[in-house]
């Protein structure tokens, strides 16, 4: 597949189930991640992948998560909401306060990587979805998965083998998006 298919088809796949990509896979997955846009090559990012036995642990780590008085419905729902996919890819923002590159380049710039992810995922005919929810800004789930202080979960990105044909590309008009400036009043 070439990279203009790539970037003009590409959609998310909800519903996934195993195989995970194999490691050859993954590493072209992670070197297209690694060439994301980075003022200053600061490399804003890493990346946990969650696969096995660890993703029912992440389930938990989300239900102690929750509220002591959440309902045992949505205890049951955060415990399954990792095991929508065979591997999961978090992205972390690492973002370097006071440094020249402002903090929101930072973010952009690991918000890039991961959308290399996905990219290279549908270059791949791999299944990809990103996520990020309420389980993404917990400071206990911070905490579980080691992030340090100055890191910010971005993203899960749930990778597999998508269970049903994807959808097709919803069709948009660029001109609603894209406008010359100056603009010009209409009323003129």
């Amino acid at each position: 597949m070439d990279a203009l298919d790539a970037l003009l088809n590409r959609v998310s796949a909800p519903r996934l189930t195993a195989p995970a990509p194999d490691a050859a896979q993954r590493e072209l997955l992670f070197r297209a991640a690694l060439r994301a846009p980075d003022h200053g090559q600061l490399r804003p990012w890493r990346f946990l992948t969650v696969e096995g036995e660890a993703l029912a642990q992440l389930g938990e780590l989300f239900a102690r998560a929750l509220p002591a008085d959440a309902s045992p419905e949505a205890v049951a729902k955060a415990r399954a909401m990792p095991l929508r996919a065979p591997l999961l890819v978090l992205v972390i923002a690492r973002v370097q306060a006071n440094h020249k590159v402002p903090a929101q380049e930072q973010m952009l710039a690991a918000g890039c990587a991961a959308h290399g992810i996905l990219l290279a995922a549908h270059a791949q005919g791999i299944g990809a979805v990103w996520r990020t929810g309420d389980m993404a800004y917990n400071p206990q789930v911070a905490a579980g998965l080691g992030l340090d202080g100055d890191e910010q979960l971005i993203a899960y990105l749930y990778l597999g083998t998508p269970e049903r044909e994807l959808r097709a590309v919803p069709q948009v008009q660029v001109s609603d998006f894209v406008r010359a400036w100056p603009l010009i009043d209409s009323a003129e």
